[in-house]
């Protein structure tokens, strides 16, 4: 009897400095932390979501997508998520503040998705120009044109193009004439587009061809090595739409679901709708329809437009300019992960 007491006074101590160890020193270090602001006050991140994202992030879980997709970018020397270009630093506890219930997960059968807003294309930010680029070159969700109108339309918007009555016109049209496949399905092919509207040169700038998704620039690679001829631009809300209806659209090998019940089939009575799929092939629907997504279809795009961890961090030291930028060039992260004074 006497021995009782002090087995059980050590299984209760073992039970309980568990347990603080476990919870409450974590709950205690980073189960208070707050959004880190600049001196002004101005720079916060991060911010608390919508209403959609919110909504978003629970038909995301719903519908089993952490199941194969996680969304934590590792460290250096724990994984190659940083040379996959799945983010250009560790994820930190700041990241997810917010986030309830934080959707980390473990698998990769699918890439990760921490930073795939920040693959977006540029345009997707603001509202594209009133002139000057094509459709395709801002990244609007609009129908695509038969290849062989784009194709022309490039040529003859583009600087580069030389004039109808110069003797190299001729060679030009041939030139730009089998373009449909190439301009459509490689996203290197956009960069005259997106440059028709600068000064005239041949060479776009690094914005343009970030923007445009050249193989050139540091943004993340892509999963695919090309574009399919007659899709929305890469990482585009358009193209996440496409993907979720018809993944095997985009990659013939891709073991993700269709999530095609998130869509709707529906005659077209009017006019064809402005977030109508742009689909190809024979995932197109007849003359006449046409298919829209759903409330939630949209709430879950836009929850994977706002999951981006590209912002720089304090207490993330690893973290550093991407490969290629000067490094006091502009107020951008410095190799010690502080912000460049």
């Amino acid at each position: 009897m006497k021995g009782l007491a002090p087995l059980f006074i050590g299984i209760f101590g073992t039970f309980a400095f568990s347990w603080v160890g476990l919870t409450v020193i974590p709950n205690w270090q980073i189960g208070h932390l707050n959004p880190q602001s600049d001196e002004e006050g101005t720079d916060i991140y991060p911010m608390p979501q919508s209403g959609m994202v919110t909504r978003g992030a629970r038909v995301y879980a719903a519908n089993g997508c952490n199941y194969c997709h996680s969304q934590q970018v590792r460290a250096e020397y724990a994984g190659a998520d940083i040379e996959r270009n799945w983010g250009d630093r560790r994820s930190a506890p700041r990241d997810y503040i917010f986030e309830r219930p934080v959707l980390i997960a473990k698998m990769r059968m699918g890439q990760d998705l921490a930073n795939i807003g920040a693959r977006a294309p540029k345009e997707e930010e603001s509202p594209p120009p009133t002139g000057g680029a094509s459709p395709a070159a801002q990244g609007t969700p609009l129908p695509s044109p038969p290849p062989s109108t784009a194709a022309s339309s490039r040529a003859s918007n583009s600087p580069a193009t030389a004039p109808a009555t110069s003797p190299g016109s001729v060679a030009s049209k041939a030139a730009t004439s089998p373009a449909p496949m190439a301009s459509s399905s490689s996203p290197s092919a956009k960069t005259p587009a997106a440059a028709a509207p600068g000064s005239g040169s041949a060479s776009p700038s690094p914005a343009a061809a970030a923007a445009a998704g050249s193989p050139a620039s540091p943004s993340p690679s892509a999963p695919w090595p090309e574009q399919t001829a007659g899709l929305p631009p890469m990482y585009s809300a358009a193209w996440h739409h496409v993907h979720l209806y018809s993944p095997r659209s985009i990659n013939l090998d891709s073991n993700m679901p269709s999530y095609g019940f998130l869509y709707r089939t529906r005659r077209i009575t009017d006019a064809r709708s402005s977030d109508a799929l742009q689909l190809t092939g024979s995932e197109a629907p007849p003359q006449g329809w046409e298919v829209v997504p759903t409330f939630d279809a949209r709430c879950l795009v836009a929850y994977m437009m706002a999951l981006n961890q590209s912002h720089p961090l304090k207490e993330v030291r690893s973290a550093g300019a991407p490969a290629g930028a000067p490094a006091a060039a502009s107020p951008s992260p410095a190799p010690g992960g502080q912000p460049a004074k």
